[in-house]
Order: structure tokens, then sequence, then C-alpha cells
């Protein structure tokens, strides 16, 4: 774990930073090589810099507003500091798919068609990027109670809650999780689905694997049945996907009978 990887003269260069735009680097890249052979390979840069726009003010309100307001409320500077951490990752999913939404229906795309494609390459990002949490001291688990743990050093917002007290990994299994969902949607476009089920199921198992895991986090503050914001978010997206696949599968079956007519 280190916060500030080096200095540029007087500027710190932090693993946060650095990571991320990593993981966004190689999102993109992966992104690139599946739409290989389609009509939206032409699309993919264009789009990805108004959805890591769009990715960017989601995360932020999302972790101001949603996650810790409580201390953003006393520290109204602090709002826009990026650059220390502090970027939910469900609220740049949310920002990400608006400003992909409007890329697509501005430049008249099937956005389930795309989201499909794309859904294993956001998932590879989300993945790598929880490195910068780890480095960065933050989405920390909770005190395990015992001597297995990862013990962070001074300096990271972790430290500063629990001092030298081993914590659940959490940002690490979610990193872990990530990378099998990656795994689990490049085996489910080995054949032919709904449109829009590929995409779907990513929502689905990336939010259960968030929900679970959030009973070990000891960063965020909780709500109705001890539940996180983060976890309120992941059953909603969990009901709303499942909502849509029903949906879009039986919209399929209605136009193979049809055909078959």
């Amino acid at each position: 774990m280190k916060v500030i990887l080096f200095y540029i003269g007087d500027y710190p260069v932090r693993s946060y930073g650095v990571v991320v735009a990593l993981a966004i680097i190689l999102a993109i890249g992966v992104a690139y090589y599946l739409v290989k052979g389609t009509k939206y390979r032409r699309h993919v840069l264009d789009m990805s810099i108004y959805v890591i726009i769009g990715a960017i003010i989601g995360a932020r309100f999302w972790h101001v507003f949603f996650f810790q307001w409580g201390y953003y409320s006393q520290n109204l500077n602090q709002i826009f500091s990026i650059w220390n951490g502090g970027l939910a990752i469900q609220g740049g999913l949310v920002g990400g798919f608006i400003a992909g939404a409007l890329y697509t229906w501005y430049h008249k795309l099937d956005f389930f068609e795309i989201a499909d494609l794309l859904a294993p390459a956001i998932i590879f990002g989300q993945g790598v990027g929880r490195i910068a949490c780890l480095l960065n001291g933050d989405a920390f688990g909770s005190p395990t109670g015992s001597n297995f743990g990862l013990v962070y050093p001074p300096g990271t917002i972790a430290y500063e809650r629990y001092g030298s007290q081993p914590l659940w990994p959490a940002e690490v299994w979610e990193g872990q999780w990530d990378l099998i969902v990656f795994g689990l949607l490049l085996i489910l476009k080995n054949r032919t689905w709904p449109k829009g089920f590929i995409f779907l199921a990513y929502n689905i198992l990336y939010s259960f694997g968030r929900f679970m895991l959030e009973f070990l986090r000891g960063d965020s503050p909780r709500y109705l049945f001890e539940w996180t914001a983060a976890q309120w978010t992941s059953v909603t997206v969990i009901i709303l996907s499942i909502i849509f696949m029903i949906v879009f599968t039986l919209k399929a079956k209605r136009e193979v009978h049809a055909d078959t007519k």
C-alpha cells in the first residue's frame, strides 16, 4: 500500500490516480477488441471520452452525497478533491451508462446491443481499478477480530479509522470477484442470448458480489436493515435488471414466434 508513488518536483504522483488511469486505458483496449468486426468499433474511442466524464461526475456524486455526506457536509472544500480518492464505482457506472445512452441515442445506435458487447470490458476495468483502492487505503473492510486481515500503514484513511487492526480485505476480494464475472461474461458470449441479456447479467453478478462484500466493509454508514448505500443500490440494480431481463426474453420469444408463422 502506497498512497504516493513518487514526486515530480514538489508534485506528488498518487497511486490512486495512476491505477485508475491504467484501468480506464485497459478497459478501453479490451472494449476495442471486443467490438472488432462490428459497426461499433469506430465509436468506441469517441464514446469513451463522454463515458469517462459521466463516470467521474457520477462516481464523485455517489461518494459525496450517498456514502460520505457526513464528512463532506463538514468539509465542503474537499468535495472536488478527487485526487485524494473517493470515487464510488456504482455512481461511476450510473454516470457512465447515462453518458453512453445519450451518445447512442444521438448517433442512433442500439444501447443494449453495444452494452452487451462492452460488458466484459467494463467489469475488467472495475477489477483493475480496485487495486487503486488497496494502494490508497480506502474501500476498506471492518476489523476481523483476529490476526487475519490487512493492516494499513499510517497516512491511509483506513489507518486513521482503525489504526493497526487487521481489516477484512473487502476491496481485494471485490477485485477478484470482478475478474470472475469477467470470465463468466466471456463464457456467456459463446451462445446467443436476447439483446441486453449479457449486460443485465453483468449488472446482476457484480451487484450480487458487491452486496455480499458490503457486510465486511468498515468505511460506510449504514441505514435501514444495517445496509450500506452500496447494498441498497445493488438490490435496486438487481431487481431492475431481472425485470428488464424477463421483458427482453419474452420480447425475443414473441419475435421468434412471429417469424415462424
